[in-house]
């Protein structure tokens, strides 16, 4: 019991808390792991034991510092660390949100707007749809695994008592910021070409028949070729999901580098 205390007030204390420090932004940003619909609490003890089973590999061949002011400096460079991971994969679920706000606003759906259970944020029908499915294709497609292995592997980039090269990681986050828009267009294309075509018919149609109220017709036939689109493109939506995470994980590893 007393080598136990003595090895828990050692490197081991401080190195688990250096692991937190890293895992900790995994449940402010990323995809499932920071959903509101999972209470603080849970999300805690989750934490914890994530950091528990990382601390062994990343102790491996290192020293950590016991002093106040180094320990400090490491927590630092690991939230770091970890807002950098993390933020490339919350900007994969808020491409795919910015999506149904796209087909939100050009068929109609953007009237009326709902909170979102996910992030408790106010967004339209749409944008909460694609929103709760990409989080389930996530789910489903082991999407918890490549965001966990993907985490352990920072640990050999950018080790305990290393420091992360600042440059690289602003340029990382940079390069994923300007990704936002083109991926969110890619996923809502179908749809906002099918409603595209459909504004175009009925322009054409109310110059032929004047007298036909297009408001009246056009409002319900764009909402139900934007619901039959959608459903018709949910498995490209999967397939396209499953190989962006590959890319978010490896263009985050990629930003990561030793100073």
């Amino acid at each position: 019991m007393s080598q136990l205390l003595s090895r828990l007030a050692g490197g081991e204390l401080a190195g688990f808390i250096l692991v937190l420090a890293r895992v900790t932004p995994l449940f402010l940003l990323a995809p499932l792991f920071s959903s509101a619909m999972i209470p603080p609490r849970v999300r805690t003890v989750i934490a914890v034991g994530i950091s528990i089973g990382l601390t062994p590999i990343a102790l491996r061949g290192q020293h950590i510092p016991t002093d106040a002011l180094a320990l400090t400096e490491l927590v630092l460079e690991g939230l770091l660390v970890g807002l950098g991971f993390s933020l490339a994969l919350a900007v994969l679920l808020a491409a795919i949100e910015s999506a149904g706000a796209f087909v939100d606003v050009i068929s109609g759906f953007s009237y009326g707007s709902l909170i979102n259970p996910l992030n408790n944020n106010n967004s339209a029908v749409m944008a909460r749809f694609y929103s709760l499915v990409g989080t389930l294709i996530f789910l489903v497609i082991g999407g918890d695994g490549w965001t966990l292995r993907g985490l352990g592997r920072t640990f050999a980039l950018v080790p305990l008592t290393s420091a992360p090269r600042l440059g690289s990681l602003v340029g990382g986050a940079e390069h994923v910021f300007s990704g936002v828009f083109t991926a969110a267009v890619e996923v809502a294309a179908p749809v906002l070409v099918a409603l595209l075509i459909t504004d175009v018919a009925f322009g054409v149609v109310s110059r032929v028949v004047p007298q036909l109220n297009v408001f009246a017709v056009g409002f319900p036939a764009k909402i139900a070729v934007a619901l039959l689109v959608v459903g018709a493109s949910l498995p490209f939506l999967a397939n396209w999901i499953n190989g962006q995470i590959t890319v978010s994980v490896g263009e985050a590893l990629g930003a990561l580098h030793v100073a």
